[in-house]
């Protein structure tokens, strides 16, 4: 009876497993899907782009310009919806002065392609490359916000942008994952690691992260252990009583972002 027991437990756990391996990417995405021929509505001009890539796969993305530009803000989003809905952060940036640029990752969106974690680097890569070709690099400000943040990171190690600002980053998707799932062994089964506290070693540019201190997605001690790991090139600024999705409602969070481009823009001056 004890023998058939454990048999049992060890299937479920061996199928629990397996079922994570193949499936986590249900689990960690959840995209919008549009037909290439929607039409997104902004209410500033703005300049719509499409990338082909050499594997066949095909990034889109959005470029908003104001005159006489203090540099440019390339975004990088969340694990959600699409370019139609993440468009609308450009305001916060367009109104300090700034340019703004946003992809959607392979399989949301416009985009298409197969989607693994080096794609998204490579990806993400490719169109700096891109943006450096228009604007002198001191001049781009890479942004992560939430699963984006380690992917800004990945970026920012490669390159030398002016600065980088990471909106409630993880320690690394690992780290954050494992608060959950501890019970499997995710070394060998999660395809996403990105490891932002590695990559923020070879960052040489200044770094910000802006974090709520509810946040219970991504808790804030990961951010306070990314300021603990680079004390002398990250500043973090807590945002108190905000969780993971309504920074936005809170003015200190405005405070605090537009005082960081203000500064960019007046050192980059």
């Amino acid at each position: 009876m004890l023998v058939t027991l454990l048999l049992y437990l060890g299937l479920l756990y061996l199928a629990i497993c397996l079922s994570f391996y193949f499936f986590q990417h249900y689990g960690f995405f959840r995209p919008e899907i549009l037909s290439h021929t929607f039409q997104y509505k902004y209410p500033f001009p703005f300049e719509e782009l499409d990338f082909e890539m050499e594997d066949g796969g095909r990034i889109n993305a959005i470029h908003f310009k104001v005159p006489n530009s203090r540099g440019v803000v390339y975004y990088l989003k969340g694990n959600s919806k699409s370019l139609k809905g993440w468009g609308k952060f450009a305001k916060d940036f367009l109104s300090n002065g700034y340019d703004f640029f946003m992809m959607d990752y392979r399989g949301f969106g416009k985009s298409r392609g197969k989607r693994t974690q080096s794609r998204v680097f490579n990806d993400a890569q490719f169109l700096y490359k891109w943006l450096s070709e228009q604007y002198a690099e001191d001049k781009i400000v890479l942004y992560g916000r939430s699963w984006g943040s380690g992917v800004a990171a990945r970026i920012a190690s490669w390159n030398k942008p002016g600065l980088l600002i990471l909106d409630s980053p993880y320690f690394s998707f690992y780290y954050n994952v494992n608060r959950y799932l501890f019970f499997i062994p995710l070394k060998y089964l999660l395809r996403y690691d990105i490891r932002t506290d590695l990559y923020l070693k070879n960052v040489r540019c200044p770094v910000h992260i802006i974090h709520g201190t509810h946040d219970r997605l991504i808790s804030y001690s990961q951010s306070e252990k990314l300021k603990a790991l680079y004390p002398d090139n990250v500043m973090l600024h807590p945002i108190e009583g905000a969780r993971h999705n309504n920074l936005p409602d809170f003015a200190e969070f405005f405070e605090v972002l537009y005082t960081i481009l203000d500064l960019k823009a007046r050192k980059s001056s």
